[in-house]
C-alpha cells in the first residue's frame, strides 16, 4: 500500500471538507465550529483551517470545497496539512471513499528528480471498504507516466524510453524485444524516417505478457522523445513542452502496468515507436516519399506532423495479429486541444459498444473522454499527387479528426480499434494534479480494461 495511506490509527486526526453551501449550517453545530466562522471560514474552494477542542488544541482540520465537485479536491489537504495521520470525518459522498484514497496519493506526487524537495508526511487512514492496493497500484503508474513525461528530452530519449519499459518488464515477466539499424529500416520505414535525423538511435519497443491464447489486447503509445518539428521547425514556443510528446507512450506503458498488476486475463502486446524528430543533414525533408510497412506510400506534406508517421508503422504491425482491442494513444494534434481542451480528450472509433464504454467508465472514475467523429467526408483530404497519402491534409480544420482518418488507413483487421489524442500535460494546477505531465486516459482505458478481462 502506498506510503501516504494508513490501515489504521486510533488517533488520527479527523479531516472535514465542507461546500460553500453546506458551510454555514456546518458551521453552527458547536462553538469551536463557530470560532471558525469568526475566523472567516465560509467553505471557499481551498481554505484549510484547524479546528480547536474547548481547550484550544487541534481537534480536526476543515477543509472548503467552494461550488465545485472535484472529487479529488481532498489532494489539497494532503498538500498542505503538517506531518501526521488523519482520517476521514464528515466529508460530502462525491469526493469521500476510494476518490479521497486516490486523492490523498495524487496530492503526495512530486517530480524532485533535479530539485529535492520535502514534504511533510500526510498519511490518510483508508477508508472503511476500500482497496488500497488497487489504489496505490493505479497511482504507482500514474506517476511512472508522469516522471516519464516531466523528465527533459536530455535524460529521456529513445534509450531511455526502452529502459523504462525493460525495466516494467522485469517486474511482471514479460518478454522485451526492439528492432532497430537496417531492420527498422527494412521493416518500419516510417519510424526509421522520422528518426533519420537524429543521432539517437530510433527504434521500435515491444513488450509481450499473458497466456498465448488469452483475448488480444495491443496498446500502441507515440514515443516522439522530443518534437523540434523536423526541418519544418517550430517556433522556440512550440518546442517548450516537446518533451512531453511521447506521452502516448507513456500512458501506454501506465495502462500496461497497472493491467500486468491486476493480472488481467488477456493478451497483453505493447508497441511503442521511439524517436527524436530533429534536424540534420539526414532528416526527412519537405516533399519526400516514403512506403510504409503496411505498403502504403506517404509524401511528406510537413516534418512536424510526424507522430502519425511512426504510429502508422507500429499499427500496421499490430493490425496483422488481428487483435481483439487495438489502442493508440498520442499527443498527435493541437486541433485536439482547440476542440476539448487539455482536461478532456477526444478519442476516435467505429465500435458503439467500445465508444459507449469508454464515456461511462470516463466518467465513473472520473478520467473524462470525449467522442469525435470519425468523419469520411473528410477522407479526400489525405490525398497526394504522388503517394497513396499526404501526411499534411490539404484542409485547414478539423485537424484531429483527419489525422484520425490517416491513422485508419493502417488498421483494417483488428475487431475494435480506438485511437486517443491526449495532451498528457496540466497546464493549470489543481488539487493532485501539478502543472506538468499527466496520463489522461490512462485511468479510463485500465477501467475498461479490468471490465472486460478482470479474472
Amino acid at each position: 500500500m502506498h506510503p501516504s495511506l494508513a490501515s489504521g490509527a486510533p488517533a488520527a486526526i479527523p479531516l472535514h471538507a465542507v461546500t460553500a453551501r453546506g458551510a454555514r449550517a456546518w458551521l453552527v453545530k458547536d462553538k469551536q465550529r463557530r470560532l471558525l466562522a469568526a475566523a472567516g471560514f465560509t467553505g471557499a474552494a481551498g481554505q484549510l483551517m484547524a479546528l480547536p477542542n474547548a481547550k484550544g488544541a487541534i481537534r480536526a482540520w476543515v477543509l472548503g470545497l467552494g461550488d465545485s465537485k472535484d472529487v479529488f479536491a481532498l489532494a489539497l489537504a494532503a498538500e498542505k496539512l503538517p506531518a501526521g495521520t488523519y482520517r476521514l470525518g464528515e466529508v460530502p459522498d462525491f469526493c469521500g471513499g476510494a476518490h479521497a484514497s486516490l486523492a490523498w496519493i495524487m496530492g503526495s506526487y512530486v517530480f524532485d528528480r533535479y530539485k529535492k524537495k520535502t514534504r511533510a508526511a500526510a498519511r490518510l487512514v483508508l477508508p472503511q471498504g476500500v482497496n488500497g492496493a488497487e489504489i496505490s497500484r493505479i497511482a504507482q503508474y500514474l506517476f511512472l507516466a508522469r516522471d516519464l513525461v516531466n523528465t527533459p528530452a536530455n535524460d529521456m530519449g529513445p534509450a531511455e524510453l526502452e529502459a523504462a519499459v525493460r525495466a516494467m518488464a522485469r517486474v511482471f515477466d514479460a518478454k522485451v524485444s526492439v528492432v532497430s539499424g537496417a531492420a527498422l529500416s527494412r521493416n518500419y520505414p516510417l519510424i526509421a524516417a522520422v528518426g533519420a535525423g537524429s543521432p539517437r538511435t530510433p527504434r521500435l519497443i515491444e513488450l509481450v505478457w499473458g497466456r498465448a491464447n488469452a483475448p488480444r489486447v495491443t496498446l500502441v503509445g507515440k514515443g516522439v522523445c522530443f518534437d523540434s518539428g523536423g526541418l519544418d521547425i517550430k517556433p522556440s514556443a512550440g518546442m517548450l513542452t516537446m518533451k512531453k510528446d511521447m506521452g502516448g507512450a507513456a500512458c501506454a506503458l501506465a495502462v500496461a502496468g497497472m493491467a500486468m498488476a491486476a493480472k488481467l486475463d488477456m493478451r497483453l502486446r505493447l508497441l511503442i515507436p521511439a524517436v527524436e524528430n530533429s534536424v540534420s543533414g539526414t532528416a526527412m525533408r519537405p516533399g519526400d516519399v516514403f512506403k510504409s510497412r503496411k505498403g502504403l506510400t506517404v509524401e511528406i506534406g510537413n516534418t512536424d506532423a510526424e507522430g502519425r508517421l511512426i504510429l502508422a508503422d507500429a499499427l500496421a504491425d499490430a493490425d496483422a495479429e488481428k487483435p481483439d482491442l487495438l489502442i493508440d494513444i498520442a499527443t498527435l494534434t493541437g486541433a485536439a486541444r482547440a476542440a476539448t481542451g487539455m482536461e478532456v480528450p477526444p478519442f476516435f472509433t467505429d465500435d458503439e459498444r467500445l465508444a459507449q464504454d469508454l464515456m461511462r467508465l470516463g466518467t465513473a472514475v472520473q478520467d473524462p473522454l470525449w467522442r469525435l467523429p470519425l468523419w469520411r467526408g473528410y477522407e479526400d483530404t489525405l490525398a497526394s499527387r504522388v503517394a497513396d497519402l499526404n501526411n499534411n491534409p490539404n484542409y485547414g480544420y478539423a485537424g484531429a479528426i483527419t489525422a484520425a482518418l490517416f491513422l485508419n488507413r493502417f488498421v483494417s483487421q483488428a475487431r475494435a480499434w480506438v485511437h486517443l489524442d491526449i495532451p498528457a500535460w496540466i497546464d493549470r494546477p489543481r488539487p493532485g494534479r501539478p502543472i506538468g505531465g499527466e496520463a489522461n486516459a490512462a485511468r479510463a482505458l485500465y477501467a475498461l480494461l479490468k471490465e472486460r478481462y478482470g479474472r
